[in-house]
């Protein structure tokens, strides 16, 4: 099966939508497949991998965030379709990308992937203290109107999770379907901790070897909510001035974090960490990680996390959320600093954190993996393919 994912989102320097590309192209590579993905770029290349390939294709940056870039005209991107003649056309974006894959004249299987819930990352992140979010949604309205007049150009419409594909459907998006997104098989364990990166994390934030070592995972983006995850840093330790707290990750929002960091103190920024070996031992050697976004279609750093033996705090909204029952736990009302300072607190005193026995980091229940996830996903297409018959 030949698939052309039209990914707007991708980018070298860039955070979930990168480390999934990656992950399907080598599912691609094992189970026989073939993954074209065509991505915004400085100038036109293709780049070889595992699994297929990458075609950039020459486009503007975003004007807020130069990590990225959008795909401005059609017909660079329709060329390749054409090119590539795919059975399967892939949009994983709202916007642009979207609509350019969407629209393309093929006969393939179209799919339109939500990496993004963008009312929730945008609009309830700015206005939740103030509204609620169904009255957020009511608001947002016509932007749900644009995503379902969107998926009518599409097969089907992929949702990360069972939750996100029944808000979907409750929008009118065309056919949702659930295909819960994993985590690399093997990568991510208890057994990888790492004593000597611990007391290394700890000194960069000035606290001793016995301290305690929060970890927060993610691009520096509004809706990541670094700064209530730094406010509520700073409250908890108000209780135990034994912490500290490594923040993993770059991106737009870097001066407001670090200001808020030097602020709290006993903050360390340790920048992006695109090595997935060193990843899985930051996330074991921590004691708790704390996570901010309540917009995730799927909440990836937090399964990660989890399967690393890592007790969590999350916010009570989106894909993070639902992994709260699988792991040791506490949520807390997103966006809300005061508690998630109190999910701390509540978190640090049980045995999930101060039990240090082997075997004590065990997750409660399982984590799919992405091996399951792309299977799933590209038997979905087959099944697609065949019932349309030939294009």
């Amino acid at each position: 099966m030949k698939i052309v994912d039209v990914s707007g989102f991708y980018s070298e320097s860039g955070g979930g939508v990168r480390s999934y590309v990656h992950q399907k192209l080598a599912a691609a590579a094992r189970l026989g497949h073939d993954v074209t993905v065509v991505a915004p770029g400085a100038r036109h290349r293709v780049e070889r991998r595992d699994g297929g390939k990458i075609v950039w294709v020459a486009a503007p940056p975003m004007p807020f965030d130069a990590n990225y870039r959008m795909f401005w005209r059609s017909t660079e991107v329709e060329r390749v379709l054409d090119q590539e003649r795919p059975d399967v056309v892939e949009g994983s974006t709202t916007w642009r990308g979207g609509w350019i894959a969407g629209r393309w004249r093929g006969g393939a299987v179209k799919s339109l992937v939500f990496h993004q819930d963008f009312v929730a990352a945008y609009a309830h992140t700015l206005l939740d203290a103030r509204l609620s979010r169904a009255t957020i949604d009511r608001l947002l309205a016509p932007a749900w109107r644009h995503v379902a007049r969107l998926s009518q150009h599409f097969d089907v419409t992929i949702a990360g999770g069972e939750w996100l594909a029944a808000r979907l459907n409750s929008f009118g998006v065309h056919n949702p379907v659930a295909v819960p997104l994993g985590v690399e098989a093997g990568r991510f364990s208890p057994d990888h901790r790492d004593e000597n990166l611990r007391r290394d994390l700890l000194a960069r934030c000035g606290i001793g070897p016995d301290g305690v070592l929060l970890l927060a995972v993610g691009r520096f983006h509004p809706e990541k909510r670094h700064e209530v995850i730094i406010d509520a840093f700073a409250k908890a330790r108000r209780k135990n001035p034994a912490l500290g707290l490594v923040l993993v990750g770059d991106g737009l929002s870097r001066g407001a974090v670090a200001k808020a960091a030097a602020r709290a103190g006993n903050v360390h920024l340790l920048g992006a960490v695109s090595e997935r070996g060193l990843m899985a031992r930051l996330y074991a050697s921590a004691d708790l990680l704390v996570h901010g976004s309540g917009a995730e279609t799927y909440g990836l750093v937090v399964a990660e996390a989890i399967c690393s033996g890592l007790p969590v705090v999350v916010p009570d909204s989106g894909g993070a959320s639902d992994f709260a029952p699988r792991a040791r736990s506490a949520v807390y009302r997103t966006g809300d600093s005061d508690a998630c300072a109190g999910a701390i607190s509540r978190l640090m005193a049980s045995p999930a954190v101060t039990d240090k026995s082997p075997g004590r980091q065990e997750p409660n229940g399982p984590v799919r993996t992405s091996e399951a996830h792309f299977v799933a996903l590209f038997d979905l297409y087959q099944n697609l393919i065949e019932r349309r018959g030939p294009a």
